[in-house]
């Protein structure tokens, strides 16, 4: 079993389950959870760089989702404490350029994923008071030509947040993250048209993971409900 280990000067973290932990803003608070003393859990389809426990998994299959969650709360005696939701995907494009496979893939991994890795931690959270973080875009709260897929699932990752967080009241911490571009490889692969210019002001995720920290590591009782983190030059905020 993997032993927990909290640090003095901060509020236990313990164990925090990040979807999409292997890669960008995920690794970050992979590492940051790290460094604050708690114990990450990662699930994605890749192995994370991290000597950390880690399921594979395919967001879209919901009921590889529970059995990855599953798997990782053995590891440390049900004790899940935080879940971040960092997985997302997209696929730029008109709608009528984008195929539709593709299309619901980006719904699938990103909202009803979302929705998936939280339902089976729920039974772990409400057992440790635990705390939610979810993971939406600036995209979410303004829309963007050439993006229905992604705006579509960030929206909604939006509403079922605040939802949720209505749902969950005094059971378990929910916080709505709302980050804007970032230096991860999440435009890797795309063709110019749809990556940031040269010039653009992006967030280093590691600072965006500290902002998921502190919504994590908030006291019982005191809710961090929505957090719009960006560069102040961010063009798709306000």
């Amino acid at each position: 079993m993997t032993e927990l280990s909290t640090t003095s000067d901060t509020n236990p973290l313990g164990a925090v389950l990040i979807s999409g932990g292997s890669s960008g803003l995920g690794a970050s608070t992979v590492a940051a959870v790290a460094r604050r003393g708690g114990v990450p859990l990662v699930i994605d389809k890749k192995p994370p760089a991290a000597d950390v426990p880690w399921a594979p998994c395919d967001l879209a299959d919901t009921s590889a989702v529970t059995a990855a969650v599953e798997s990782l709360a053995e590891r440390v005696q049900g004790q899940i404490t935080g879940v971040f939701t960092a997985a997302g995907i997209d696929s730029c494009g008109t709608l009528e350029q984008v195929p539709a496979k593709e299309w619901e893939q980006v719904i699938a991994v990103n909202l009803v994923g979302t929705a998936a890795v939280i339902r089976a931690a729920l039974p772990y959270l409400k057992t440790t008071h635990g705390r939610i973080v979810t993971c939406a875009s600036t995209l979410g709260i303004k829309a963007v030509s050439d993006a229905t897929a992604y705006c579509a699932s960030k929206f909604g990752v939006v509403g079922f947040t605040r939802a949720l967080a209505a749902e969950l009241a005094g059971e378990v911490g929910v916080t709505l993250l709302i980050p804007g571009g970032m230096h991860t490889p999440f435009f890797d692969g795309r063709t110019e048209q749809y990556k940031p210019p040269p010039d653009a002001k992006l967030n280093q995720p590691e600072n965006v993971a500290e902002t998921v920290l502190f919504a994590l590591s908030q006291p019982i009782g005191c809710e961090v409900r929505e957090i719009v983190v960006c560069a102040p030059t961010e063009s798709s905020w306000p």
